[in-house]
């Protein structure tokens, strides 16, 4: 231990004058939810739960951090997936959670930004645009608890990709607490800015392994006035990707999200999620869900869409289609896809890939990794969706006779060997939108090349030279 470390009691206590009473929790009980990631995979312990109110405060946490060498994990809703929010078994770190910095500090409507802290509530931004008669189009299931400041983190996809891209297409500027407690102010509001490099794409995606971010702009877009949602049975995944192509040919740029699941999965929603129910009467091996959407108001967006879907059926690639009569109905359509993730975590252990290849080569992986699967997992049951138009799939298996209960079973990574060796002969990505955490660490290393894996470490020595930003996540 440094000789300069100070005890625990003793930096609990500086802590604590640094944010006042309501900035820190140490009582065991009231510690226990910052502790285990959504999942419940990984548990950890920690000195004290910090949270900062103010960039000022999480810098002046982050001096003392420093000068005691003491870890720092930063926690937004603790909604991920890969255990990056969660602290390791020492009790040495300290969790920063950002919760309560979360206000909407400026909204300006002509340049279309919104400026924000850290831990606002990601639903409380879309509604902070809707009340700006502005759009901001980040959306995925956990929106009503998920942080602004882990969406940064993770580069988080969700499903409106396809038209508006990643987190890190929807940031124009970010404040920075760095590992040493200095703040870099990067607030600006430009879409040109050639002045070097552009360092807010360093943090963005860096799951706090190289600054606390505090603060962001985010761009917005002109408020939608009219969508179109439809669900759609198909035979075949090849099927999904050449409707993609005709919906883009019929509706341009009007198609916000496109989504595939399997027959598998809307079984287990319809299992273990109350109050869903099966969309159509025709059972296919596949599903597609799609939304278009359009600033203009008015009827021409469900034509378009039904003449799309039209020759959909006429190409044979569509077998029976709905077209959601209403917002409430659109709003069941979407429920059947974002708790997917919900039903897998009740049905039992589930070995998850969020991966991606491109577009067109998702038919054949699919097939190739469902073979693969099958033949060293008999029995083994794959659950399949996610996001067509940008590549990104969740391909999740349950494996007979492992249940989450058994350390073993929860710790084995030879199904996500057999899938990521696929990924990776399709030059895909074994982390398309959850990050790396210390689920994916030694995926990492794997197979990332060299230099790649050089010049991370490299910028993780410059920037964070103690290890102190979120150790043992990501490297």
């Amino acid at each position: 231990m440094n000789a300069q470390r100070e005890s625990s009691a003793d930096l609990v206590a500086r802590l604590g004058a640094v944010v006042g009473p309501g900035g820190l929790v140490t009582d065991p009980a009231e510690m226990a939810p910052y502790l285990t990631d959504w999942r419940e995979l990984y548990q950890g312990r920690a000195a004290a739960i910090v949270r900062p109110a103010s960039s000022e405060q999480v810098a002046a946490v982050v001096r003392l951090c420093a000068a005691t060498r003491t870890p720092i994990v930063p926690q937004g809703g603790n909604t991920g997936m890969c255990g990056a929010a969660t602290p390791d078994a020492s009790g040495n770190a300290i969790v920063m959670a950002l919760g309560r910095m979360n206000r909407i500090i400026e909204v300006d409507a002509l340049n279309n930004t919104m400026t924000v802290e850290a831990g606002c509530i990601l639903a409380n931004v879309q509604q902070a645009a809707l009340d700006a008669d502005r759009f901001f189009p980040l959306s995925l299931g956990g929106e009503g608890s998920c942080q602004i400041g882990g969406n940064l983190a993770t580069n988080a996809g969700g499903s409106n990709v396809l038209r508006y891209g990643n987190t890190r297409d929807l940031v124009l500027g970010l404040e920075v607490v760095t590992a040493d407690g200095r703040v870099w102010d990067g607030l600006r509001g430009l879409r040109k800015d050639n002045t070097g490099y552009d360092l807010k794409h360093l943090f963005i995606g860096a799951e706090g392994t190289l600054g606390i971010v505090t603060k962001a702009v985010l761009k917005l877009f002109p408020r939608l006035r009219s969508s179109v949602t439809a669900i759609a049975a198909i035979r075949s995944a090849e099927a999904a990707v050449e409707l993609l192509a005709l919906l883009r040919r019929h509706c341009g740029d009007r198609v916000s999200g496109f989504e595939v699941f399997s027959r598998n999965c809307l079984d287990m929603v319809l299992r273990q999620i109350p109050g869903t129910r099966d969309p159509l009467p025709q059972v296919e091996p596949w599903y597609i869900l799609a939304e278009l959407t359009d600033t203009r108001e008015g009827p021409a967006l469900r034509d378009e869409f039904e003449h799309a879907l039209a020759a959909g059926v006429e190409r044979g690639l569509v077998s029976d289609a709905v077209i959601a009569a209403n917002e409430q109905q659109a709003q069941a359509f979407w429920r059947l896809r974002d708790t997917i993730p919900d039903a897998a975590r009740v049905e039992g252990l589930v070995y998850r890939h969020d991966v991606a290849v491109t577009v067109s080569r998702i038919p054949e992986f699919i097939a190739t990794a469902s073979h693969a699967l099958e033949a060293r997992f008999p029995g083994v049951r794959i659950i399949c969706f996610g996001h067509v138009g940008d590549g990104n799939l969740h391909f999740n298996a349950f494996v007979p006779g492992r249940e989450r209960t058994d350390p073993q079973a929860r710790a084995a990574t030879d199904v996500n060997r057999v899938v990521h060796d696929i990924v990776y002969r399709f030059g895909g990505s074994v982390s398309a939108e959850h990050g790396i955490g210390q689920a994916k660490r030694g995926e990492l290393e794997r197979y990332k090349g060299g230099v790649e894996l050089e010049l991370m470490r490299a910028l993780k020595q410059t920037l964070d030279p103690h290890n102190l930003m979120n150790p043992g996540k990501v490297l």
